[in-house]
């Protein structure tokens, strides 16, 4: 579904980033660890943390103790506060790669898991963009699975329920985005 919160689009990232070469699932398992070794993903907070915060997170067995990960997060909480700092915002700076705002049309509903494309031109675009910016842990496959968990793209398959309902939530988050 649909997210267009600041806080929650950090975070979004950041699982996306530490799920980077693991399984989603382990991702999932974990969230609620991660959520509280990082301060429910607050990027004002996770910004000021310190090497001494970087050691401790790393001694954190409930969560995925990688150093370069754990770094990135920081480093894409410090972006992200300047972002806003210059009077914009990560979650329109997302939702701007939306296929819709890059003269696209939104792909049609994937009727088998080999439908759903890994990367694409907009994911690409958006990872170049934040890398550019300073973000770490943004190449275009992690991009676009952020794309998909934040509702950016609806890749729920042809005839899954869930499809209309996001495609509808979708339409209104691309409202506000673009307002």
């Amino acid at each position: 579904m649909p997210i267009v919160d600041h806080d929650r689009i950090f975070e979004k990232i950041c699982l996306e980033g530490f799920q980077s070469g693991l399984s989603w699932l382990t991702i999932l398992r974990k969230r609620t660890a991660f959520r509280a070794a990082f301060k429910n993903f607050d990027p004002n907070v996770v910004a000021k943390f310190t090497n001494r915060d970087v050691s401790r997170l790393l001694k954190n067995v409930e969560i995925v103790r990688h150093r370069g990960k754990i770094e990135a997060a920081i480093q894409n909480a410090k972006i992200t506060l300047q972002i806003q700092s210059d009077g914009g915002s990560l979650a329109k700076f997302v939702w701007g790669y939306c296929p819709e705002n890059q003269g696209q049309k939104q792909a049609k509903a994937p009727k088998l898991p080999r439908d759903i494309p890994s990367q694409t031109p907009e994911s690409e675009a958006m990872s170049k963009a934040l890398r550019k910016m300073g973000f770490k842990f943004v190449g275009a496959t992690t991009m676009y699975a952020a794309m998909q968990s934040l509702g950016i793209v609806n890749d729920h398959y042809l005839g899954c329920p869930r499809r209309e309902v996001c495609e509808r939530a979708r339409s209104e988050a691309l409202k506000t985005m673009l307002a």
